[in-house]
């Protein structure tokens, strides 16, 4: 069975898998992650949608009944009191498919994971240094 598991190449190969709500959904987010993230690249990891600055910066996807961001487990518990309605674990979070997606709070959570990544740069070229 392993051998007709589908892999994907691109976030657009990614998207288009899936049903027009979906894909609506997805370049949602896709688009504020771009927004936050203006610097970030694109690829495709662990299968799913996944910007990188400095390292992975989130990864995001479609589930059956609800969209997993995964912004890493500091940017869980940054904004834990944000997503505290919703179901998670340690460095993952579900947005149910039929309650409206927090657009602007993904944002903010990106915005963080962004200043987290280019301080976590900037002290490791700090420590190359000395």
């Amino acid at each position: 069975m392993e051998g007709n598991k589908i892999t994907f190449e691109t976030i657009d190969q990614y998207i288009a898998h899936y049903s027009p709500e979906i894909q609506d959904i997805l370049e949602k987010i896709r688009g504020v992650v771009k927004v936050a993230a203006p610097e970030a690249t694109e690829k495709i990891s662990y299968q799913m949608p996944t910007f990188v600055l400095h390292g992975n910066l989130v990864h995001f996807a479609a589930y059956k009944n609800h969209i997993g961001l995964y912004p890493a487990p500091s940017g869980i518990e940054a904004f834990k009191q944000q997503l505290s309605p919703y179901k998670g674990a340690k460095g993952s979070i579900r947005f149910p498919l039929d309650e409206p997606i927090p657009y602007e709070l993904i944002g903010e959570i990106v915005k963080y994971r962004v200043a987290e990544n280019i301080e976590k740069a900037a002290n490791k070229k700090v420590k190359k240094k000395k």
